[in-house]
């Protein structure tokens, strides 16, 4: 009897090839024989997600209000208008920010009212303004408090002020 001392190694390749695929996957629910199952909840997920897809378009679109079946009232529809989803710009875009900003995009919130931007002035201009506003506010605020200090001294003292 012959005995054979030197046997070539396998390489990967020829491991892989004689490894039993369905032997492993059968045993984690994966294999031949699962398929059907596997089919049946792919397409119970698909038609699942198509249905809550249509669902969130027809509520972006809808003529109704949020998921009421009661058309919008008339003052509703006439203000729709201040109400609208704004367009971010990419943050590495330094022309379309500065025009966002010159608009008025980064005041309120992102669904909140617009206002009516003016679009000749530039983001400076309109900074400065908004500065100018919240200055007269306050100069606006400290006149009426130092006025009604004034008028209660004079009511404390007997004058009939109105």
């Amino acid at each position: 009897m012959v005995r054979k001392r030197y046997q070539p190694a396998k390489t990967g390749f020829e491991l892989l090839k004689s490894m039993d695929y369905d032997k492993y996957l059968s045993r984690v629910g994966l294999g031949k024989r699962d398929y059907p199952f596997w089919k049946q909840i792919g397409k119970g997920l698909l038609s699942a997600y198509v249905l809550i897809g249509a669902c969130w378009w027809y509520n972006e679109t809808s003529p109704l209000g949020w998921w009421t079946l009661k058309p919008k009232p008339k003052e509703e529809k006439e203000l729709a208008h201040l109400y609208e989803r704004r367009e971010f710009p990419y943050p590495g875009d330094k022309e379309a920010m500065e025009e966002f900003i010159g608009k008025g995009g980064m005041i309120g919130t992102a669904i909140g009212p617009k206002g009516i931007p003016e679009l000749d002035k530039d983001a400076y201009n309109y900074h400065q303004e908004l500065q100018d506003k919240k200055l007269q506010q306050e100069a606006l605020k400290l006149w009426l408090r130092m006025r009604n200090e004034v008028v209660s001294e004079l009511q404390e003292k007997g004058f009939d002020v109105e």
